[in-house]
């Protein structure tokens, strides 16, 4: 076993070639993106920057007016509210989008981030707005707002609770919330409509989005919705349901009422505490979409595979936030990442932040711009009922392959269809409706709420009745070594291991001690936090220590392009830990590092990556 030494440097780490390797992805010349022709950091031509600006935008506009209006017209609020909405959205989604491509110390991204409105706050928005007007929904968003700061901020510490399971069943339930607005927007028409008007327009929307999504590839399918919502409002406009009267009447330049700014409810009074809970969940959740949009930028942006920077992450789940906030506090709906702007960058292989800078200022310029958007907002009901529909589809399979994609055993199967059924089934009524009277109604009657929170409790059941883990707190020092080997020993002994797994166990302690030295003598000693966790038969175990400022994963990858040549001393803990782990995982957060080994007894597949729960 390889002993360490206060003298022995610190060494690359065996993460990045086992996160690379685990991807399908070799750190070799082969490995570099060839496509991508400007990265984050790089500075495109003037030109080139608007011109894709200027794409992305067109691609989300839809989206960002869309989703206020179908809110604010289902809910029944007045006219003068929902064009003051629409220009606080564009307005927030502006400084939202530049705030993720600037990055402000630890707020933002700094990579190109569109952010929107999202559908996720339709149902909860619209109870809000009926139950205490538009002042109490921009309370709620207001207060659930504050929980992705706390979710950033304790990253780390909250990743047991809102896991990919929960944050995959609440998006499968937010269609079953919607579905009754979809079926209102369906038939949405003038009273003096042809019959025809309302299943015809909705017809040409969903062929049109849903038949060139399915034909067409690259940059064109992008197109698609966008294509499906003007097949339809030219078929709306031939049967005479388009507001084309709403366009004329709108100026070319203007500011909103701004009598009609709602302000906010400060009452807090038993709607408010009834309504929360659903708030927060659906912020929970965008929170989450944020974090998988942060990850996937990340993977484009660069022509080398880099690891994961969770601290990036962290900066747009704080980024996300403030979007929130300022939406809450502009009186208008929440926004999120809009993650077709991946997309593009993958296809036109420009990722400079530039881009993502100037679709902010496109943003707010159109806030400014009432003709443009009345263009939207007049689009017929069934078109809109037709294209919420293909957008909540698409939010249904994302929660699916979450769910999935983070493993999909027996327990997560009947807690994730347990906790849809009764999300479901409170959600239309359908079991004791007693219950969805007085002051409980409002928690009860969002099937997505109650879903969610089953999730979690379920959850949470298993998690407190799995086998209890063992714990050791000490610091990150070559002092620690005898404690941590006697700690891992011990727990081995416990567990009834075998005298080989119990050896591997002890060396993979030592190693990653070794790994996660630093060498630097100016640097303050760390804590250390190591949890030990059988299961069944394998071994999870978890290094949680103090930040550091360098990536482990992006040494190792350099290391891995030096060839096959033997290992100097510094890189025999890496192709140890390598021979002795089963999968190796590394994340870094602001002020935290955690690493994820799990051990598997012999013949086990080596190099696999679980995802944390």
């Amino acid at each position: 076993m390889w002993k360490i030494s206060p003298g022995t440097a610190r060494s690359a780490s065996y993460f990045e070639w086992q996160v690379i390797r685990a991807s399908g992805i070799s750190v070799t010349e082969s490995s570099i993106d060839k496509g991508l022709r400007f990265e984050a950091d790089d500075r495109p031509s003037l030109p080139l920057t608007i011109g894709l600006g200027l794409q992305n935008t067109a691609l989300t506009l839809a989206g960002v007016v869309l989703t206020p209006t179908i809110l604010i017209t289902t809910a029944g609020a007045s006219d003068a509210y929902l064009n003051w909405a629409l220009f606080a959205a564009l307005v927030v989604s502006g400084m939202a989008t530049f705030i993720q491509a600037v990055r402000f110390g630890r707020i933002g991204a700094g990579y190109i981030l569109v952010m929107g409105s999202t559908t996720a706050y339709l149902a909860v928005g619209i109870s809000a707005v009926r139950s205490g007007g538009p002042e109490l929904m921009a309370t709620l968003i207001v207060v659930a707002a504050f929980t992705q700061f706390i979710l950033g901020s304790r990253m780390a510490m909250l990743r047991r609770v809102f896991t990919p399971t929960v944050a995959g069943t609440v998006l499968m339930l937010i269609p079953v919330s919607i579905a009754p607005i979809i079926y209102g927007k369906l038939i949405n028409v003038p009273v003096s409509a042809a019959p025809a008007a309302a299943p015809v327009t909705a017809l040409v929307t969903l062929a049109a989005s849903v038949l060139l999504a399915l034909r067409l590839s690259g940059i064109w399918r992008l197109w698609a919705p966008a294509i499906g919502l003007v097949s339809g409002s030219l078929a709306g406009a031939w049967f005479g349901i388009y507001d084309t009267a709403r366009v004329a009447a709108a100026p070319w330049m203007g500011l909103p009422d701004f009598s009609a700014y709602p302000g906010l409810d400060l009452s807090f009074d038993a709607t408010f505490w009834a309504l929360l809970p659903g708030f927060i969940l659906v912020t929970l959740v965008g929170a989450l979409d944020t974090l998988g949009d942060a990850i996937a930028i990340q993977r484009v942006s660069w022509r080398k595979p880099r690891a994961t920077d969770f601290r990036s992450i962290q900066g747009a789940i704080y980024a996300d936030g403030i979007g929130n906030l300022l939406s809450g506090l502009g009186g208008t709906v929440p926004n999120t990442t809009y993650g077709n702007c991946i997309a593009v960058v993958e296809i036109t292989g420009v990722a400079a932040r530039r881009v993502g800078v100037c679709v902010g200022a496109v943003f707010a310029v159109l806030a400014f711009l009432p003709k443009i958007v009345a263009v939207v907002v007049a689009i017929p009901g069934p078109v809109v009922g037709a294209y919420l529909a293909v957008i909540m589809a698409l939010i249904f399979v994302l929660g699916l392959r979450i769910v999935i994609a983070d493993g999909f055993d027996y327990r997560k199967r009947l807690i994730v269809g347990f906790a849809v059924v009764v999300g479901v089934l409170f959600q239309f009524d359908l079991v004791y409706p007693a219950l969805q009277e007085g002051a409980w109604g409002e928690i009860l009657g969002q099937g997505m709420t109650v879903g969610g929170i089953t999730v979690i409790l379920l959850s949470g059941f298993v998690d407190l009745t799995r086998s209890r883990p063992r714990r050791l707190r000490t610091t990150l020092s070559v002092a620690a070594v005898p404690a941590i080997d006697a700690f891992l020993h011990d727990f081995a002994q416990q567990a009834h291991l075998d005298e080989r797994t119990t050896f591997r166990l002890r060396a993979v302690g030592e190693e990653v001690l070794h790994i996660l030295l630093d060498d630097r003598a100016e640097e303050a000693e760390r804590d250390l936090l190591l949890i030990a966790r059988a299961d069944g038969s394998a071994t999870d175990l978890e290094f949680v220590a103090g930040g550091s400022e360098f990536n482990l994963e992006d040494q190792l990858a350099m290391l891995s392009e030096g060839g096959a040549d033997l290992p100097n001393e510094s890189e025999v803990p890496l192709r140890l830990l390598r021979h002795y782990a089963t999968s190796v995982r590394h994340q870094q957060y602001h002020g935290t590092d955690i690493a994820t080994i799990r051990i598997e007894p012999e013949g086990a597949p080596k190099g696999e990556t679980r995802a944390s729960s």
